[in-house]
């Protein structure tokens, strides 16, 4: 019989380990709004499944006092348990020990995980809250922080990556949630950037406090590294429990399938009368959007970053799909610099994942200026060319009203390999607008007249007529039905249905050279 004073000093170390810094600094955590390491893991495990790995790990440094405070766990609690009954591997980071400071040991525990989920085939959850290498290990730190930056980038496209940022992530420590599928930062309490205000100071001499330079405000919505932002530690969490709802466990799975009941439902007479008549008038996407999906599914996706095109999951008839749509309410749905990146970055996501992508199409073009020129609309709008030519995931598309230029090609063209495009009536299939196309085509005739003005308006007119509608690429197999608004979730119900065996197989290679 062993020794019952072994079991005592079992449950002494235990409890050593997850008092983690001690309940003086546990509250510390909440008098600033934030919950203790193994609280967040509490909230988004499912209740008695986390399994936790290397609970009494140590650090081995002796330098800067550091052989005297040797805690348990070295300031990051990690491992495995379920969401919602799927598996998942997780690590929080523990303010209360060094202040979350990543170094060896702490690095060691985290690739141990990732190793882990790499053969499983399950997601990692990552929950930051560090005040970046720990300094005192100096060189050491570094190389841990590599280490995981060479998983991240091996893990990605096979397994989901989720960063949930919930306290400072600052210096080298933003590179592992960028490299990420998604970010979710908490708002007052969590902040990312490469250099901190005071260097900033020191080097541009600009005054700028830390919420200003890297809060959840500004990754929201000005970098777009914030994919989600949160009011609290918990709605962080829930809102990863429900991105995890939409997305499968790895690159060889699909997406986990809700129970669906038809109802009816797939006539919806309020679509016909959302695109004005006026074409030049704006509607909001996101009316289309939630009447062709299931109702309240729709999770978006860089909700405040780059508005002019709309991204994220929803469900129809219980799978799961990701939506990309221009946005008429937001600089009329022009894309740009930044929504090229946004739609690019989320449509490699979904191909990564084998999540059907349906595109609501909605766009003038590509916005002009030499701001995006000098910027690089060239290369950055070619990202989301390449993202749609390289997917091989079923691929719908619906044009509800302009599809102008070189942004037509772009939005998932048939010519790009979408496997279904639809028209809506109201559809306007052409190079360019008609008053543009017009003065170029007709540019003799309107100098000529004695009423340029009114020469020039009849001539938009008869351009319209000719071009501003679905009919010439309908007759030319680029568009594979014109139909009425009313009908569209019941086509896209029937044709993602015909697609889900979709195979295609790219060409063989090492991996394409994307325009970064």
């Amino acid at each position: 019989m062993i020794n019952q004073d072994k079991f005592k000093k079992l449950d002494e170390i235990n409890e050593k380990a997850i008092l983690g810094g001690g309940s003086e600094k546990i509250q510390k955590q909440h008098d600033n709004g934030k919950l203790s390491a193994r609280e967040r893991i509490e909230i988004l495990i499912d209740k008695g499944s986390f399994q936790e790995l290397g609970r009494f790990v140590k650090h081995r440094s002796v330098d800067f006092g550091l052989d005297k405070n040797i805690p348990l766990g070295d300031g990051v609690v990690t491992g495995y348990g379920t969401v919602n009954g799927r598996l998942i591997y997780v690590f929080s980071q523990d303010f209360t020990i060094f202040g979350g400071s990543l170094a060896e040991a702490h690095a060691e525990k985290i690739v141990k995980i990732m190793d882990m989920a790499m053969k499983n085939g399950a997601p990692v959850i990552g929950l930051n809250d560090s005040g970046g290498a720990r300094i005192q290990e100096g060189v050491v730190s570094l190389g841990g922080y590599a280490d995981i930056f060479y998983r991240n980038t091996l893990a990605s496209g096979v397994v989901p990556q989720i960063s949930a940022i919930m306290g400072p992530c600052a210096g080298g420590a933003v590179y592992s949630p960028a490299i990420t599928d998604f970010n979710i930062m908490v708002e007052g309490s969590s902040y990312m950037f490469v250099t901190g205000p005071n260097v900033v100071k020191t080097v541009t001499h600009e005054e700028v406090t830390s919420e200003e330079l890297g809060g959840a405000s500004a990754h929201s919505t000005k970098s777009g590294v914030a994919h989600f932002t949160a009011v609290n530690d918990v709605d962080a969490i829930e809102q990863i429990k429900k991105l995890l709802s939409y997305i499968p466990q790895n690159c060889e799975e699909t997406a986990p399938v809700v129970d669906y009941n038809r109802n009816n439902d797939e006539i919806n007479v309020e679509l016909n009368s959302i695109v004005p008549e006026n074409p030049n008038q704006p509607y909001d996407i996101k009316d289309v959007i939630c009447r062709v999906i299931d109702k309240e599914t729709f999770f978006e996706v860089h909700k405040n970053y780059a508005e002019n095109i709309v991204v994220g999951f929803a469900r129809l008839a219980g799978k799961s799909i990701g939506v990309v749509a221009n946005q008429p309410m937001s600089l009329a749905g022009v894309l740009d610099i930044e929504s090229s990146k946004k739609g690019a970055r989320f449509v490699r996501f979904c191909d990564a994942f084998n999540i059907p992508l349906l595109v609501l199409e909605d766009v003038p073009g590509f916005l002009p200026g030499t701001d995006q020129e000098w910027r690089g609309i060239i290369t950055n709008g070619a990202k989301l060319l390449y993202a749609f030519s390289e997917a091989t995931v079923p691929r719908i598309t619906v044009i509800t009203r302009k599809a102008y230029g070189g942004a037509y090609d772009v939005m998932n063209s048939k010519h790009i390999g979408a496997d279904l495009n639809f028209a809506w009536p109201t559809a306007e299939i052409a190079v360019m607008g008609a008053k543009g196309a017009a003065e170029i085509i007709f540019k003799k005739e309107i100098s000529e007249a004695a009423d340029s003005s009114k020469k020039l308006s009849e001539k938009e007119l008869e351009y319209n007529e000719m071009f501003a509608n679905p009919y010439i690429a309908s007759a030319r197999g680029y568009v594979d039905e014109v139909i009425k608004p009313q009908d569209t979730r019941n086509r896209l119900i029937k044709g993602f249905k015909m697609l889900e065996n979709k195979v295609e197989k790219l060409p063989k290679k090492k991996h394409g050279n994307i325009p970064l």
